[in-house]
């Protein structure tokens, strides 16, 4: 008599939604956890312990146990492609990473939404709790897969960074059509359309928005794209867990939507651009633009300095302001800049690092990669924080960091970073730039701050050059 009551106990649905509030609230508690790198990898964890027991429950829902074998096998698969990928990804593909898993999710959504379709031979149910939501679920998580798909191909560099699409309004026109062919089938659906091709239809229209959308984004703003379909997908979801009545997909999905939309209006307003003018393109295209006076060999001249001049003004400086950048992710130089900072410390000189809120390829890149190498939080300055330090400090060390630095987003208006605050670099007594040549940065515009007479440019592998910065340090 006691397996018929335990098992009733566990299909109880009073049970199967207690596990579900335990599991929202372990999600919101991992949230929280993000919010700085000590607390990072804890936070991801409760959050997957809360992700387990949303599954669980779900598997105890009335009328699962016959798929309870496709399931497995989906955790299995996800599983084994998944934890590989997630474990020998490079932090400097983190970025591609994010946008190709939030794209699956995306996709997934689309999916589900077209199999009750099928399964339904049309969608046949309330509008505003069924039929609405399936078809926003459709729409959005096709356009966050596709979309997805360009990011990570632009942030991989699969495809060129340069925006591509048509000229003037005509990509914007295209756009237009795609969306109304888009909604033309959804309603078409909404009012009685059981047709198939009809369903198709909306998804390869809502595909085609997705691509034409992402084409025209320069490869500088894929950052902001990303965090913005990761809200997309994160509505999505909600939505088709309305229609499906769902409670796990509703409330991750708010999570996801709020939290992304939240972190692209951050990540927007870092750059001091509206989130329209990103949607539409044109800016960060790779190529080489007036930065300066000019582009390349035009904009002036440079100063080139050694390890050996760029160790002894940091021996006898006060305080050295690292400011790192995409390039130390790439030259994976975090922890030989940690091992210069303890040099510099061991001879009294005070160490801070400036973080610029879109330095590198993702929001809190440098934090992660500084953290790695055990370099203390509390050295960690924000911009603001760290930007009227900048006149009392006698070296800025500049580590791949291009269009943070820029003070063309200060001093000229027809830069396409004008308006975008900046670290005020260029404020600091000396600056040493680490760099592998005068390529410009990910915005594809020249640096003013390179051709400026406090500035010296040490060139080569940021590793290498750090690495030998050192020696010279404890050499002195």
């Amino acid at each position: 008599m006691t397996l018929p009551l335990a098992s009733s106990f566990v299909r109880d649905q009073d049970f199967i939604n207690a596990l579900y509030i335990v599991a929202f609230g372990l999600f919101i508690f991992g949230l929280m956890g993000l919010t700085g790198p000590r607390t990072a990898v804890r936070g991801n964890r409760i959050a997957a312990v809360g992700m387990l027991l949303a599954i669980v429950a779900t598997f105890l829902l009335p009328g699962m146990g016959h798929n309870w074998a496709l399931i497995a096998a989906g955790l299995v698969v996800g599983t084994v492609v998944g934890v590989p990928a997630a474990r020998q990804v490079k932090m400097t593909a983190m970025p591609q990473m994010v946008a190709l898993f939030n794209g699956v999710g995306g996709g997934a959504i689309a999916l589900i939404a077209w199999a009750e379709f099928i399964e339904s031979s049309g969608y046949d149910g309330d509008p505003l709790t069924f039929v609405i939501p399936s078809l926003f679920g459709a729409i959005v998580g096709s356009i966050s897969f596709w979309g997805s798909l360009i990011a990570f191909g632009k942030l991989q560099e699969v495809l060129p960074g340069r925006p591509i699409g048509l000229k003037g309004v005509g990509q914007q026109l295209l756009n237009l059509a795609l969306l109304l062919v888009t909604i033309g089938c959804a309603a078409a659906i909404a009012a009685g359309g059981t047709a198939g091709w009809l369903m198709v239809a909306l998804l390869v229209a809502a595909a085609a928005l997705g691509l034409f959308v992402v084409l025209p984004i320069g490869g500088a703003d894929m950052p902001v794209v990303i965090s913005l379909l990761n809200a997309f997908t994160g509505l999505s979801a909600a939505a088709t867990g309305l229609a499906l009545n769902n409670t796990a997909l509703i409330v991750a999905g708010m999570i996801v939507g709020a939290s992304g939309t939240i972190l692209t209006r951050l990540m927007a307003s870092a750059m001091n651009r509206s989130i329209p003018s990103i949607i539409a393109g044109g800016f960060g295209g790779g190529g080489a633009v007036a930065g300066a006076s000019g582009a390349g060999e035009h904009a002036g001249s440079v100063r080139a300095t050694s390890a050996a001049d760029a160790a002894i003004q940091m021996a006898y400086a006060r305080l050295v302001v690292i400011v790192p950048g995409y390039g130390m992710a790439v030259a994976q130089a975090q922890h030989a800049v940690r091992e210069m900072a303890t040099e510099l410390e061991k001879r009294g000189v005070e160490v801070k690092y400036a973080i610029h809120p879109v330095a590198g390829r993702m929001p809190g890149h440098m934090n992660v990669l500084l953290a790695e190498a055990d370099v203390p939080y509390e050295q960690l300055k924000e911009m603001d924080e760290i930007n009227p330090e900048f006149t009392r400090t006698d070296v800025a060390v500049v580590i791949g960091a291009n269009d943070v630095t820029n003070p063309a987003a200060k001093t000229n208006p027809q830069s396409p970073i004008y308006g975008m605050p900046i670290l005020n670099v260029n404020h600091a007594k000396s600056v040493i730039v680490l760099k592998r040549s005068m390529n410009p940065g990910f915005a594809g515009i020249e640096n003013e701050l390179y051709y400026e007479p406090m500035t010296s440019m040490l060139f080569g592998d940021a590793k290498a050059s750090v690495g030998q910065i050192t020696q010279e340090l404890a050499a002195l």
